[in-house]
């Protein structure tokens, strides 16, 4: 009796053991199911929700997809509108009318991203981290009302301190200094460091705290990945290059290559819109708390020759702007695609536009890293390679050190720069921002920096004959690409 007891036990268990799995699996695939991602994103967490019951909700709840819900500050962004229509009229002037599809993607950043088509008086592409903290620390040094910096790594390094206390030196002159970084990128970035420029009356954020119970559930893997700066409200920045050592040629001997630009004119006002909606919203959780001296944040800026045109994107814009801005321009190329990326992880949706593309007889070139920071997203880029040269695409692979670049060339008249790179995180979890010029001046100016960068790269060959460890490390690498 007790032997049969016993063994009417272990089914009980195994009963409701067999109950709780499938509730488990039944609950946690609605949950998932309800965030509405990608679909091939959405396969793979279930799939580890199952094989991990345990360990996979923990790491779901930290890491997960998840929308963010922050609210646009509608004020803030009418009060510049007033110039759209002469921005346009200048757009219509630089396109030729043959060339309608660039329009069309100029109309489509404004609808997704809700920023117009604006314009710069100056533009200049600036190569490499060294020339690129010379313009900041000009610009910075000739600014007389405010300094306004947004980073995603922030290091107190060599080059950190120069800057910082560049920045000390203004706040103490009565500049106004505000530094929003973020929590997770410049985690290294502490108390000590930044006191001296506190004390000198600067304001400093950390853009989502990433520490247990700041929120009912973590946002860590919602990043701003924006660089901006600006200047009194006419001089701005953006690009790929971080304030870190690394992305200093004069201090380091392999630092990263990348570039950045600097604007003048009022595209300016939309970059420190960015700013000024991620400063209110991290400042106290309500997007709607601004400074009070906007009048001055937003300077009437002259209105300039470059049609230009910010797009933005993260986890609370439901149109993933800077995706479909990709998206929109590679299929709008006629001529000519020149991408430049440090991570490239495509989408299947930006898979086809790009083999598409070079299968209707457009020059596509692609430029990676030959070895990028990170092994598993150099194995999930490869894994796309044979395909891509199947349908005609030439990639090439920069070997001089780790590229840093973020910059697309279409046709002759219009190219991209910014902080995206071409991969499912910054299309639709991190915070980005990117710059679109619309005219020969941005796109020649890229397109010259790409050339050049070939002098350092090796065109990728076709290579079907793959062993099967690299084809199965290949493999894995880009089945788990979405969760990257």
């Amino acid at each position: 009796m007790d032997w049969i007891a016993m063994q009417l036990s272990h089914e009980s268990v195994k009963l409701w053991l067999s109950v709780g799995w499938s509730l488990y699996v039944v609950v946690v695939g609605i949950w998932i199911l309800l965030q509405r991602s990608q679909p091939i994103a959405t396969l793979s967490w279930l799939l580890s929700m199952a094989a991990l019951p345990v360990v996979g909700l923990l790491v779901y709840y930290y890491f997960g997809p998840q929308r963010m819900k922050r609210q646009r500050i509608k004020r803030l962004r009418s009060r510049k509108r007033s110039r759209v229509r002469n921005s346009m009229q200048k757009l219509r002037e630089r396109i030729p009318a043959q060339q309608e599809r660039l329009r069309q993607v100029a109309r489509l950043v404004g609808m997704t991203s809700d920023f117009p088509v604006s314009t710069a008086t100056s533009m200049q592409l600036l190569v490499g981290g060294a020339a690129t903290f010379d313009a900041i620390a000009d610009a910075v040094s000739a600014a007389r009302h405010h300094v306004h910096l947004e980073y995603y790594i922030y290091e107190p390094d060599q080059t950190g301190t120069a800057l910082r206390d560049l920045l000390i030196e203004k706040a103490r002159a009565g500049v106004q200094v505000r530094l929003l970084v973020d929590a997770l990128g410049s985690k290294k970035l502490g108390r000590k460091f930044l006191e001296p420029l506190q004390q000198a009356g600067a304001e400093v954020l950390r853009f989502h705290d990433a520490k247990i119970g700041r929120r009912l559930r973590p946002v860590v893997n919602f990043r701003t990945h924006r660089k901006i700066l600006v200047c009194d409200g006419k001089v701005g920045f953006t690009g790929g290059v971080n304030v870190t050592d690394e992305e200093n040629e004069r201090i380091c001997d392999d630092a990263y290559h990348d570039v950045h630009i600097r604007v003048e004119g009022s595209v300016v006002n939309w970059l420190q819109t960015v700013f000024l909606e991620d400063w209110a919203y991290t400042r106290s959780g309500d997007p709607h708390r601004l400074p009070n001296d906007l009048d001055d944040l937003l300077p009437d800026c002259e209105d300039g020759p470059i049609p230009m045109q910010v797009v933005t994107s993260g986890p609370d814009d439901q149109l993933d702007a800077i995706y479909r801005s990709y998206l929109a321009a590679i299929n709008a190329a006629q001529q000519r695609i020149l991408l430049t990326t440090p991570y490239f992880v495509p989408t299947e949706g930006a898979l086809t536009a790009l083999t598409n593309a070079a299968l209707r007889g457009v020059e596509v070139r692609i430029l990676v890293p030959k070895k990028s920071d990170s092994l598993l997203v150099t194995a999930a880029a490869r894994s796309y390679f044979d395909e891509l040269i199947r349908c005609g695409v030439h990639i090439y692979e920069y070997a001089a050190s780790m590229l840093h670049s973020k910059t697309l060339v279409v046709d002759d008249n219009m190219a991209m720069i910014g902080t995206a790179n071409f991969d499912y995180r910054s299309f639709f979890l991190n915070y980005e921002v990117c710059v679109i010029g619309y005219g020969p001046e941005l796109n020649q100016a890229i397109a010259a920096q790409f050339e050049a960068d070939l002098g350092q790269a090796r065109m990728v060959q076709y290579r079907s004959e793959k062993g099967l460890r690299r084809r199965l490390v290949g493999s894995v690498a880009r089945l788990t690409s979405p969760l990257l």
